[in-house]
């Protein structure tokens, strides 16, 4: 294992070691929905095409409100490296495969009323409900798997394993991108060979994540039960993970309120959004890899009890995600209007979309705080203000639509920067306090 660092001093060089890799895990992620959309679109069936999207959205979904179990990972992982505490890794790596597969067994043993609600609530077509409904009663298999794989790839970059992750990342990737084109075109299974190439890429991720652990913790994973079920430790991580689990549903639920204002807009306006939100994932991929270093930098630092540490990491961070987010903002005002001729051939659509483009610019410029100080309080287990301040940020973004509502598709994009500026502007006015009060 690594021995804790002595740190004090952040360097740009330790932010890009693991925010690098987790922006190239993050671009190739989208290349999985690019493949399985061409192999079930060569079918030539359209209700299967919708099928798969529709249930691929509700597996995002769902596997993004646990997504608690990669980011405290990383927190409590990080932690322990900085405090110096070997064998406390090994513990949260087993109680992170712990809750993981509970919780996929759970999902699984609910799949059918799980199924029912969550595709009814879709509102699809008859003919895309029943492909939708194949793809999921597969998919939801894998859940105890994908839910694992994010344990593990929390505990590889909180111990600034970034490239390991990477590696892991890439590897799940490619299976499901081959396992696609093999099952559902060479061997004509259809929607069903999506699903069982989903389910194939997490099995091998999980199984090649756990030897790379093994190798980190010189074959020597188990734990004693008394360590393993150490009390207070078990209470802190339920406790964070719970509330990470508000903070995440109160984000999809902005986002979900988002999709279906636009959807009630129109067909059009509808498609124009979803071109833009196209935009929107761009920025995210970089400003997500930042809040990845944040959270492992924090988290070490906080560890070591290190006040220079920690502050200097959240520095460089903001500094970092500020040049990003100009450089984005400058491609989508220089490129953004053949960027939408490219997405999609309605004349309509694109009309519209290049009508509201100048949010999209905005939008990476108002989320470096949002995105930064995620990834602080994550590492930092700030976890129960996180919760407050996101529900806060919800019922901000609900107000700012409510009072823009007149203004129509223009008014609720209004609302989202509103949401983006609140999330980071309230995490940075609580953040001193928190440092002070954590440092003390």
């Amino acid at each position: 294992m690594h021995s804790p660092a002595p740190a004090s001093k952040v360097t740009t060089a330790q932010v890009f070691a693991i925010a690098g890799p987790a922006m190239v895990a993050n671009l190739t992620t989208p290349l999985i929905g690019i493949v399985s959309t061409t192999a079930i679109g060569r079918l030539g069936d359209a209700t299967m095409l919708g099928g798969v999207a529709m249930a691929s959205v509700l597996f995002d979904c769902t596997f993004w409100l646990f997504a608690f179990l990669r980011m405290s990972t990383v927190a409590f992982a990080a932690q322990a490296l900085g405090a110096g505490e070997s064998s406390e890794l090994r513990a949260i790596l087993m109680r992170g495969l712990i809750v993981a597969a509970l919780v996929g067994a759970a999902l699984i043993a609910l799949q059918i009323p799980l199924a029912a609600i969550l595709l009814g609530a879709m509102g699809g077509s008859e003919g895309v409900t029943r492909a939708a409904n194949i793809y999921f009663t597969i998919r939801i298999w894998s859940a105890p798997l994908a839910l694992g794989n994010y344990v593990v790839l929390g505990w590889l970059i909180g111990q600034a394993r970034a490239r390991l992750a990477l590696g892991t990342q890439i590897t799940i990737n490619l299976i499901n991108m081959a396992a696609t084109v093999l099952l559902v075109l060479v061997f004509d299974f259809g929607i069903a060979g999506a699903a069982i190439a989903a389910v194939i890429a997490e099995t091998a991720g999980l199984v090649l994540g756990i030897v790379i652990a093994r190798r980190l913790s010189q074959g020597q994973l188990a734990v004693s039960r008394a360590t393993l079920l150490e009390r207070a430790k078990l209470t802190r991580m339920l406790s964070v993970n719970r509330d990470i689990m508000i903070r995440t549903a109160s984000l999809i639920a902005a986002f979900l309120f988002f999709t279906a204002q636009g959807a009630r807009a129109g067909d059009m306006t509808l498609a124009a959004n979803a071109v833009l939100n196209n935009f929107l994932l761009i920025s995210a991929f970089f400003l997500d890899g930042l809040a990845n270093a944040a959270e492992q930098l924090c988290g070490r630092a906080y560890g070591a009890r290190d006040r220079n540490a920690f502050a200097g990491a959240v520095r460089l961070v903001v500094i970092w995600g500020f040049g990003f987010a100009l450089a984005v903002a400058a491609c989508f005002l220089l490129f953004g209007p053949p960027l939408i001729d490219m997405m999609t051939a309605s004349a309509d659509v694109r009309r519209i979309a290049r009508d509201y483009l100048p949010f999209v610019i905005f939008a990476p410029l108002l989320g470096v705080f949002a995105f930064a100080y995620d990834g602080v309080y994550i590492g930092a287990t700030w976890a129960r203000d996180m919760r407050n301040l996101m529900v806060l940020s919800l019922l901000i973004f609900l107000a700012a639509w409510f009072s823009l509502r007149s203004f129509g598709n223009a008014g609720l994009w209004g609302a989202l920067l509103v949401h983006y500026a609140a999330r980071g502007g309230l995490e940075a006015l609580r953040y001193p306090a928190l440092l002070r009060k954590s440092f003390n």
